[in-house]
């Protein structure tokens, strides 16, 4: 076998050259060593591709390269060792399918309202003149749009208590300080809530504690005419025709509420940066939104050209997922035309492949343009991954970014605060603006009324 070429970094150094400028090393590699590369951690072999070709092979031998959930097992602290990304075969497949039907037509249409009430809500808690960082109230919405979809919660004790607790463990894990001491040797040290650790395993363990009572309180209460995925899985049965066990179910319900808080929020924070940055950006998307008139309905938004073309933009430049999520060759396989043995892991790099010139040209220019020009693969453009392992909650993001962005440009003129450009930062899954994008209300538009024009529209 012969591997890709790659650096001969030390993984330990290499994990340092990544946190100093990760995009700026990601880009080196990717100029010196071309779009299929070796990085060695320890003895395994791990092959990065960013070759639309390349990662077609990828996805599409699924005899020879496999998806195992236990590659994803770094994500079980907080997702819990049952959730989606930890499952497969036969489990994995019925999961997913019960999942995503939460995400496709007539509930995710249904959604539609509660998402532009939601942004109003919170939107007019701002103060016009004020600052905000608006990747925050981006995460309230988000987060606010995720428990209702997921769990069917409203209002009340269990609801506060989810949103705070949600809150508390994902702002506890970006927090810089958290960041810093992780790669110290006394990290792992639990001195209870004194210590950066022990806080946090208090803060999952009541996560989990309260979504476990929910589940039994809904297994109790079961309603056919609930329409969450809480209340779907309770209801459902396994592959094996069996009631799904309420540990599992709790698994469950933690990575779509996450994804909803952290990937949607970062998404629509980064839109709004950009959109503001770029005044020609803003003039357009703000006529097209226009041209709809006061009271427009969810599918004339939804099918605004230059409103995808600038969703896809965001996505192309900071993707919601860097990488897609690894596989392992099982059998001998030829990838791009390198002979691969058992044990090397795979990974599609999303990133790169959406810096690629031959694609993108100018790739660090944000041009909504591209996407109205031409129509790019799922091999080409895959801000959601792809294969067995695609996020199940990608159209909804879309669909959830789509309709925030109009309410807000619908009834608030926006400015950033700092002219600055917004640098991103890497926490190991996500892309966010590390300053969370600073702005402030300018001024609210003459139709603003006490219900957005938008939610009023025809569903």
């Amino acid at each position: 076998m012969k591997l890709p070429p790659g650096p001969k970094t030390p993984a330990w150094l290499l994990a340092l050259q990544f946190e100093a400028d990760f995009f700026g090393y990601m880009d080196a590699i990717s100029q010196r060593y071309g779009d299929i590369v070796t990085v060695m951690f320890g003895s395994t072999p791990t092959v990065y591709v960013s070759n639309p070709s390349g990662i077609k092979e990828i996805f599409t031998h699924t005899k020879e390269v496999v998806a195992r959930g236990e590659l994803n097992q770094n994500f079980a602290f907080l997702t819990g060792a049952q959730g989606v990304l930890q499952l497969d075969g036969s489990r994995h497949k019925n999961r997913r399918k019960l999942l995503m039907s939460a995400f496709h037509g007539e509930r995710m249409q249904a959604c539609g309202k509660r998402i532009c009430e939601l942004t109003a809500r919170v939107m007019n808690q701002q103060t016009i003149g004020k600052p905000f960082l608006a990747y925050s109230v981006l995460e309230e919405i988000t987060l606010a749009v995720g428990i209702e979809v997921v769990m069917g919660l409203y209002t009340g004790e269990s609801y506060e208590r989810v949103k705070h607790l949600f809150a508390s463990v994902f702002k506890h894990q970006l927090s810089p300080l958290v960041q810093l001491l992780t790669k110290l040797p006394f990290w792992e040290w639990n001195l209870g809530r004194w210590s950066p650790q022990g806080n946090l395993l208090y803060l999952r363990q009541e996560l989990f504690q309260v979504l476990s009572d929910e589940v039994k309180s809904r297994r109790q209460q079961a309603d056919l005419s609930r329409t969450d995925i809480l209340s779907d899985l309770v209801l459902a049965s396994d592959e094996m025709g069996e009631p799904i066990a309420d540990e599992e179910i709790r698994d469950l319900l933690i990575s779509p509420i996450g994804a909803a808080q952290g990937a949607s929020a970062t998404a629509i924070a980064w839109a709004l940066y950009w959109i503001h940055r770029l005044p020609e950006v803003c003039d357009r998307l703000l006529e097209e939104l226009t041209s709809l008139g006061e009271n427009p309905d969810i599918t004339s938004i939804l099918a605004l050209p230059y409103l995808n073309a600038v969703c896809n933009e965001v996505l192309r430049i900071y993707p919601t997922q860097l990488f897609a999520f690894p596989r392992i060759v099982e059998s001998p396989v030829e990838i791009m035309g390198y002979q691969l043995s058992p044990e090397t892991i795979l990974i599609a790099n999303i990133y790169s492949t959406h810096q690629r010139e031959d694609l993108y040209p100018q790739p660090k220019q944000f041009k909504p343009e591209r996407f109205l020009e031409r129509q790019f693969s799922t091999y080409e453009f895959l801000p959601f991954g792809g294969g067995s392992r695609v996020c199940i909650g990608g159209t909804f993001a879309l669909f959830e970014m789509k309709l925030v962005l109009a309410t807000i440009f619908a009834n608030y003129q926006l400015k950033l605060v700092s002219k600055q450009p917004e640098k991103p930062k890497f926490d190991g899954l996500l892309c966010y603006p590390a300053s969370g994008v600073k702005m402030v209300v300018s001024a609210q538009n003459q139709h603003q009324r006490s219900s957005v024009s938008l939610v009023s529209g025809r569903f």
